[in-house]
């Protein structure tokens, strides 16, 4: 693709992410900020284009008419589709929006709903227990309980008993969680990207479950935005850079270009889910009783530390790279 075209790309996204017009201040804010950094590694003013998008100055019909190859089209198409997808299944607006795109981008449309109803089912997916954090749970059957904490909040009542926690387990699980984003985040294919936050989302669920908590998806994304976590911007910051980096697209293979070569990759997702991962375990073991900002804290602490380990694994990351294709992907998100 051409610079210009790379460009249109992530402005489109950008407009995607403020289809709904519904974005949180919080989630608005961490946007203008992935914007920001987005455009040190693209030379682009994308600060400038987000205050446009938020202010009605841009028009969808110009950022197409940039998308000249068809290779860049289809990639305009389903990352757009993927932003809207990042905080949960599509609205009526979102899905007009993408309605319209699709149609000035000229493409067929049975691909194009194909891959948006992959992308559903995975934003959709049920937050089924991941086999390695069950097994962290001694007291599955008949081991020995304890009391569930009187202080949750009374939108998620407290278990009657939590069960008693195998701590090197539940390390591993989280250890393992973050290497296969690590290595989802290596992958050319949009989906594999998208993948990401859904199998964050598992994690939490299962060590929330793993202590005695029973979570919906509506606590688990809550937990998320209260440490700092957002989904529609980090989905934003794991795409755009390996959109800007050259690295997303179709690869033969579905292997990336140059696999030993992580210099455009962040290692964000590796970081992020170690950190979510230890940070619900401190959490949901100690009865939820950390503060919004000792969450907050934690997780910065947490996630620094992460970004420091992160190299020690990257041969670990790399090799599950290597194994990956898109329906072992999709079967992980669905809980196949």
């Amino acid at each position: 693709m051409t610079p210009v075209e790379t460009q249109a790309i992530v402005k489109l996204s950008l407009l995607a992410a403020f289809a709904d017009g519904d974005k949180h201040d919080r989630e608005r804010d961490e946007i203008k900020r992935i914007a920001e950094g987005l455009s040190d590694s693209g030379g682009m003013n994308l600060p400038a284009f987000c205050q446009d998008v938020l202010m009605k100055r841009v028009s969808l019909a110009e950022l197409v008419a940039a998308l000249e190859s068809r290779d860049a089209k289809q990639l305009a198409y389903e990352m757009a589709v993927c932003v809207c997808d990042a905080d949960g299944t599509q609205s009526e607006t979102e899905k007009r929006f993408l309605a319209e795109v699709r149609t000035l981008l000229g493409l067929e449309a049975a691909a194009a709903e194909r891959f948006s109803k992959d992308a559903e089912s995975m934003a959709s997916a049920p937050l089924e227990v991941l086999p390695a954090v069950t097994a962290a749970a001694a007291g599955v059957a008949g081991s020995a309980m304890v009391p569930a904490a009187a202080t949750s909040p009374a939108s998620l009542p407290a278990a009657a008993a939590r069960p008693l926690v195998d701590e090197a387990v539940l390390d591993k699980s989280i250890l393992d969680a973050a290497i296969l984003n690590g290595a989802l985040e290596l992958l050319p294919e949009t989906l594999s990207t998208m993948a990401i936050i859904p199998l964050q989302m598992k994690l939490v669920y299962g060590i929330g479950k793993a202590h005695g908590y029973e979570l919906d998806s509506g606590h688990v994304k809550d937990f998320l935005a209260t440490v700092g976590v957002g989904l529609t911007s980090q989905y934003l910051e794991q795409a755009g850079r390996k959109l800007l980096g050259g690295l997303l697209g179709k690869v033969g293979g579905g292997l990336l270009r140059g696999l030993g070569n992580q210099a455009v990759s962040s290692g964000m997702s590796f970081a992020a889910t170690y950190a979510l991962g230890h940070v619900a375990k401190r959490y949901y073991a100690g009865g939820r009783t950390l503060s919004t900002q000792m969450l907050k804290d934690t997780y910065a602490s947490v996630a620094q530390e992460a970004q420091g380990i992160q190299t020690r694994y990257l041969p670990a990351i790399q090799e599950k790279a290597r194994t990956l294709n898109p329906s072992q992907v999709l079967s992980m998100v669905r809980g196949r």
